[in-house]
């Protein structure tokens, strides 16, 4: 199996997330104690905020290489990165890295399709959702993706900086998110939800709602679990 490297941290609660989805993948697997090798750089996430604040895209971008190549040089065969929002300089990073860079987005994506999607919303840091990144990505397959308004995008930020990045899970926070949906099925006619944080799958659940919603972190590590298997299917679940 191929090492995998991991630049988390970015928050530490979806870090384990995809920690503990891979490892349990594998055991899965092996009906035993097999898992692959993880290589987990636990980034600074005060770093990476400030520099996503200050619109700092190329400091940005610098700051995600250097974590790559010392993934590289500690061994490991490929890489990802266990956030949503630093993907807004993914290809400037996948063209300077030294491994191979699995995209949440495309992982993403593939799962909007094989659920047969065409217009989704998108929850995530103001920074995802005011850049809109998975949108040019999703228009090439044709798939729409819409963003709350204003009002909503900072509320879904204040309780992510201020409880969900720092373990704090509360029902009213969860009512609050799912009340953001309803408006755009209503109005902007979307078909299922993109948890466009990889902390948001902590505190929205299937359950929760009648939309399918699209978890990146599940997504992305299935894609990860079959890039570990040299291309082999991740039987993961996709919604």
């Amino acid at each position: 199996m191929q090492k995998i490297g991991l630049i988390g941290g970015l928050g530490p609660e979806s870090t384990l997330d995809y920690y503990r989805r891979i490892t349990g993948f594998f055991q899965r697997r092996s009906r035993g104690l097999a898992t692959p090798d993880i290589l987990i750089y636990s980034a600074n996430l005060a770093e990476a905020f400030e520099l996503m604040g200050a619109r700092n895209w190329q400091g940005l971008a610098d700051w995600l290489v250097d974590k790559v190549e010392r993934l590289h040089r500690a061994g490991a065969d490929f890489a990802a990165i266990t956030a949503n929002s630093p993907h807004i300089v993914f290809d400037q990073v996948a063209a300077r890295s030294p491994l191979p860079l699995l995209s949440i987005v495309d992982a993403t994506l593939a799962g909007a399709r094989r659920a047969g999607l065409t217009r989704v919303g998108l929850l995530g840091t103001r920074f995802t959702m005011e850049t809109n990144f998975f949108g040019s990505r999703f228009a090439q397959e044709g798939i729409e993706v819409v963003v709350p308004g204003p009002a909503d995008q900072a509320y879904i930020q204040q309780k992510l900086e201020r409880e969900i990045e720092l373990g704090v899970f509360l029902d009213e926070t969860r009512r609050g998110l799912l009340q953001i949906m309803d408006p755009m099925v209503r109005t902007q006619g979307i078909q299922g939800v993109i948890l466009g944080c990889t902390e948001l799958p902590l505190i929205l659940h299937p359950g929760d709602t009648n939309l399918p919603l699209l978890n990146t972190t599940e997504l992305h590590v299935a894609a990860l679990c079959e890039r570990c298997l040299g291309g082999a299917p991740a039987d993961l679940p996709i919604l």
